[in-house]
């Protein structure tokens, strides 16, 4: 799969809102996706780092899409579960999202998340998921 391909992924199945993020497939390969989250101060709490919400919302669209990546193709899937913990702000600037499938079954997927402020040498935060996988 080629970032284009997952970009059409993204546009084509996710809600309004996800879409208002303006995510962009920056890499993608046979179990893994980057997504590019930029920074909106739309996006940002109190004290003016970039809301975690925002942050879930980006890691888990980056799951769909690298399991989408293992299976050679989009198919129906839903989140059975996401851990994420939050490790330090950010602020100003995009955030990079890598998901990394670490199990894909028949039925269910697992993968484990690093969200990273760009030029930042650690992570913002590591999420988990787990997905079933529908079809």
């Amino acid at each position: 799969m080629d970032p284009q391909t997952a970009q059409k992924i993204l546009a084509d199945n996710f809600a309004p809102w996800v879409l208002d993020l303006k995510l962009t497939v920056e890499d993608v390969g046979a179990r893994h996706a980057v997504l590019r989250l930029p920074w909106d101060a739309r996006l940002a709490r109190d004290g003016g780092g970039m809301s975690g919400q925002a942050m879930m919302a980006a890691a888990d669209t980056a799951t769909v899409i690298a399991i989408s990546a293992a299976r050679d193709a989009y198919g129906p899937m839903t989140t059975v579960q996401q851990s994420t913990s939050f490790q330090r702000p950010v602020v100003g600037t995009d955030v990079l999202v890598e998901a990394r499938v670490t199990k894909l079954g028949r039925r269910m997927a697992f993968a484990e998340i690093t969200l990273t402020a760009e030029g930042a040498d650690e992570p913002a935060a590591r999420a988990a998921t787990v997905y079933a996988l529908l079809d």
